[in-house]
């Protein structure tokens, strides 16, 4: 194994790059290498595949250095965004995020938000004067951590997921249809009911501590690697088991803290023609996962792109933006040579590109 298995990126710098795709997988070793172009990219750190080797070859533990490697680079995050993870005033709140050298799309596990708890969410609002906002966040991680970290899921193919059931109670509790109508208090008592869920269902509580969330989403995130979905992909695509996923754990940025934020997916290239024209769709004031969860419609990346003469492109709505999104496009692809996807979310009238 290598001597190093924590690989820093951000501020301009990056412990790997785009060849280090085996040991850094595909989205740790493009991250780092869009850090060395001077790609806005918020910052983190990539844990090797090694570690995944490692993790299921001793019985899912760690080596001793590990948990030191991880929290010297969380304290370099800390120090680049200027705020601190379990802070009750100014807390950091980070992803973590599956990877593998092959891309394996929607095969294996995300995680939103991670260090919220009842003392942290306190200083979200502080910081942003935004109670909604801040207890939509958290509802969304207590959902997800459930979920994916502690094994809260629909029993079967034909059952809804335990979360949207609350969710939809709550709603409906309210007479409301769309979850934006739930203000900050209903969202509070949504929070609650999600970790009484969990408690009652797994008979395990939430945990409250940021570092137990963070080192539970990272075994989460390597157990993944052996989920039904992704031993199936693996096998349809030809994937070798033994290779592994990396972790990536970044600094979170936020596309739903208003309308001067959003987020979107698009790809530097006409995925269908190959013609040389940015393609994509966004959402304004929305978190990644809306683009593509089906809630509400995404609106085109480009004038060039629309069919319905009233949506709203990204280059009407924020054409500074577009024009940043421009840019980095012709920068990837003179850097790649090929098409790339790319994830971006807009905080308060910044760009960041997270793939």
């Amino acid at each position: 194994m290598a001597e190093k298995f924590v690989y820093f990126f951000g501020g301009g710098k990056a412990d790997g790059n785009a060849t280090m795709k085996n040991l850094l997988g595909g989205k740790g070793a493009n991250l780092a290498e869009m850090v060395n172009l001077q790609i806005p990219v918020p910052p983190g750190f990539t844990i090797s595949t090694d570690i995944c080797t490692y993790f299921y070859v001793h019985g899912e533990t760690y080596p001793p250095e590990l948990k030191k490697e991880v929290e010297e680079s969380l304290r370099r995050v800390e120090q680049l965004v200027g705020a601190k993870f379990g802070d009750a005033v100014n807390p950091l709140l980070v992803s973590v995020r599956s990877g593998a050298a092959s891309s394996m799309p929607g095969m294996m596990d995300t995680i939103l938000n991670l260090g919220l708890n009842d003392d942290t969410i306190q200083g979200v609002i502080q910081q942003t004067q935004d109670e909604r906002f801040a207890y939509d966040c958290y509802r969304r991680f207590v959902s997800m951590y459930g979920d994916v970290v502690l094994g809260l899921k629909p029993e079967s193919k034909d059952d809804l997921d335990p979360f949207e059931e609350v969710l939809d109670e709550l709603k409906e509790e309210r007479g409301v249809e769309f979850d934006n109508q739930l203000s900050a208090a209903d969202l509070k008592l949504l929070v609650q009911r999600y970790k009484d869920l969990i408690l009652s269902r797994q008979n395990t509580a939430f945990p409250e501590e940021p570092i137990e969330q963070l080192w539970g989403a990272i075994g989460a995130v390597f157990r993944s690697w052996n989920n039904p979905r992704a031993i199936a992909y693996r096998q349809l695509n030809n994937i070798p088991a033994d290779m592994g996923t990396a972790v990536n754990v970044q600094a979170m940025v936020f596309g739903n803290m208003g309308d001067d934020c959003g987020t979107g997916v698009a790809f530097t290239r006409n995925p269908a023609t190959g013609d040389n024209v940015f393609f994509g769709e966004y959402l304004i004031n929305a978190q990644g996962e809306d683009v593509v969860a089906g809630i509400r419609t995404p609106q085109p990346i480009n004038k060039l792109q629309k069919s319905d003469p009233n949506s709203l492109s990204l280059e009407e709505s924020m054409p500074d933006i577009y024009e940043e999104l421009e840019r980095i496009r012709k920068i990837l692809g003179r850097h790649y040579r090929d098409m790339q996807d790319i994830e971006f979310t807009i905080q308060k009238g910044k760009l960041w590109m997270l793939q």
